[in-house]
């Protein structure tokens, strides 16, 4: 994203360095508010670009999440494979590099003397001669200005699978962010200097242990549960049916994960909603049903939507029966839920599109028929993700594309679309 949206912007390989950072700064004893500026500190010093030459294929959906044509480059990569902002004919490594250090260097305030922290990351398919390569370069080009590097890491750290390419990452150091970056590190993942092998327990403490999630206490109920137990049973089932078309539609704009994460999302819910009584009140049902979708991947989307269900828990734990009101108010929870935490406003080309018409049709027909409501809330969402189509998508992993975004369907808003189809096919 330009600078002015630079708030948009997602973490790539330079995450290592905030990683490293942050690591050092809590192993010498920080708090967290200190480790969480350290961390920050990193972050805004930080800027990387990369690029691809081959697609990444995620393993559960066995498929290239993009295409590029043999001696074609797409300059600006991700780490999970989402395209860039530049596709074009193959360039020499002192070419790619040269691209990537005018990006790089017009935002890092680097002046004659300065030092910094160096990272060519291969993505997973590209030799290490060839990164070097990359470092070569980026090393001629900072000695010129008088820019020390201090430390420097060449090889895979952040991978992103069967792509070739690579990235350049560069941290401008100070004092403080030098010694947290070289502070010896020892894990499975990444290793520097010499560690002492952790030690037991202190005394009196136990080594954390994480089990298999588990339900406490006893579920409420209801006198007149009504059917959402059993219309969420019906659509979480149906669900995974989408997931061919989310992961193309993701694949265009994103990481094409997202029939992944819905399908996955889909069958936990139905799983955690089935393992609830009949009767069990529409607080339980929706909180079950949202913990469990936020729970099945570590993504964004299921986090926000999953999230947004839990929220809408809370305003439900009253009601005695669940009608096209409780609907409403629930709705408008998760909408809530979803722009404080994901920021998104009408017109991002985000799911927030979608739920702000389908809001307006359930708060106004309240005394209709429940077949009837669906449908309409239906037609306002194809609507709306018919609308968004010319828009430029403006938040999350598609907003990296920017007016390459113009002409898709935004894939978040297409899968509460599905959604709400099923409900109504289903009422």
């Amino acid at each position: 994203a330009p600078a002015e949206k630079a708030a948009t912007r997602r973490g790539v390989a330079g995450l290592i360095f905030a990683y490293k950072t942050a690591g050092a700064a809590a192993d010498r004893g920080d708090d967290l508010d200190a480790v969480t500026r350290v961390a920050q500190r990193t972050v805004d010093r930080t800027r990387t670009m990369g690029v691809g030459l081959s697609p990444t294929i995620l393993p559960a959906a066995g498929e290239p999440t993009f295409t590029l044509e043999e001696g074609e480059m797409e300059v600006g990569i991700g780490i999970h494979g989402e395209p860039g902002q530049h596709r074009g004919p193959l360039e020499s490594a002192d070419e790619i590099t040269d691209r990537f250090l005018a990006e790089l260097l017009a935002e890092l305030d680097l002046a004659d003397g300065d030092r910094v922290a160096v990272l060519v990351n291969g993505l997973g398919a590209t030799p290490i001669e060839e990164l070097y390569l990359i470092y070569r370069r980026t090393h001629q080009v900072l000695a010129e200005r008088g820019v020390t590097i201090h430390r420097r890491y060449v090889g895979e750290y952040a991978t992103s699978l069967e792509m070739a390419g690579a990235s350049l990452s560069i941290l401008h150091l100070d004092d403080e962010l030098a010694e947290l970056v070289d502070a010896p590190a020892r894990s499975p993942f990444f290793t520097q200097g010499t560690v002492e092998p952790a030690g037991p327990a202190p005394e009196g403490r136990t080594p954390l242990v994480r089990t298999g999630a588990t339900q406490s206490g006893d579920v409420r109920t209801v006198a007149e549960p009504g059917r959402l137990r059993e219309v969420t049973l019906a659509v979480t089932e149906r669900m995974p049916q989408h997931a061919d078309e989310l992961r193309e539609l993701d694949a265009a704009l994103g990481d094409g994960d997202l029939g992944i994460t819905v399908s996955a999302g889909a069958r936990a819910a139905h799983e955690a909603v089935a393992a609830l009584p009949p009767d069990a009140h529409p607080s339980e049902i929706v909180k079950a049903a949202g913990a469990a979708f936020a729970g099945a991947n570590p993504s964004t989307y299921a986090a926000l939507v999953g999230g947004g269900l839990v929220a809408a828990a809370q305003p439900l734990a009253d009601a005695e029966r669940f009608t096209t009101a409780e609907l409403a108010t629930a709705t408008r929870a998760v909408l809530d839920r979803i722009v404080e935490r994901g920021g998104a406003q009408v017109g991002d080309k985000t799911v927030v599109d979608v739920l702000v018409p389908v809001l307006q049709v359930l708060e106004s027909r309240t005394g209709e028929a429940p077949a009837d409501v669906a449908e309409h809330s239906a037609e306002a969402a194809r609507e709306a993700v018919a609308e968004g189509v010319d828009r430029t998508s403006q938040r999350g992993r598609a907003g990296w594309v920017g007016e390459r975004s113009v002409g898709h369907q935004d894939p978040g808003s297409v899968a509460m679309l599905r959604l709400i189809e099923e409900v109504a096919r289903e009422l």
